[in-house]
């Protein structure tokens, strides 16, 4: 009796264990940075974004100003890195494809946190219309 038991424990855990890897692929085919969900970019302040791990924070950062210009940084690490390391004051804008300065750029950020930086408020809302077209249609380019 006692090994039936146990026999019937170890399948019900399989068949959970198995239920739960499906439920984990599905959220993750479906999460908001599987650009299905980029319509809901929004614009957020500057100041409230790690612009070393390129998140949306939510309350102020740590404020790093280099050559006059204003960086943030959520930690000691993301300061230094900010305060040393001119590479990370860049990124690339994902509609014209330029380089912008992120203590410049326009910022949007998906519900999950991570930002996109922009050169124009212009080029934000084109990203998101073209997202809006692309799911619209159906089309994944």
């Amino acid at each position: 009796m006692m090994k039936a038991a146990k026999h019937n424990h170890a399948k019900s855990f399989r068949i959970f264990m198995g239920i739960m890897a499906g439920v984990a692929f599905i959220v993750a085919m479906t999460s908001p940075d599987s650009g299905a969900q980029a319509a809901e970019l929004v614009k957020v302040p500057s100041k409230q974004v790690c612009m070393i791990n390129d998140e949306f924070m939510s309350r102020d950062q740590i404020p790093v100003e280099v050559d006059g210009k204003m960086y943030y940084g959520c930690c000691q690490a993301c300061y230094s890195a900010l305060k040393t390391d001119v590479t990370t004051h860049y990124a690339i804008d994902p509609v014209s494809g330029s380089r912008v300065d992120k203590a410049l750029a326009v910022i949007g950020a998906l519900p999950s946190g991570r930002v996109f930086y922009f050169e124009s408020e212009e080029n934000l809302r084109a990203y998101g219309r073209k997202t809006d077209d692309t799911l619209k249609s159906g089309t994944g380019s």
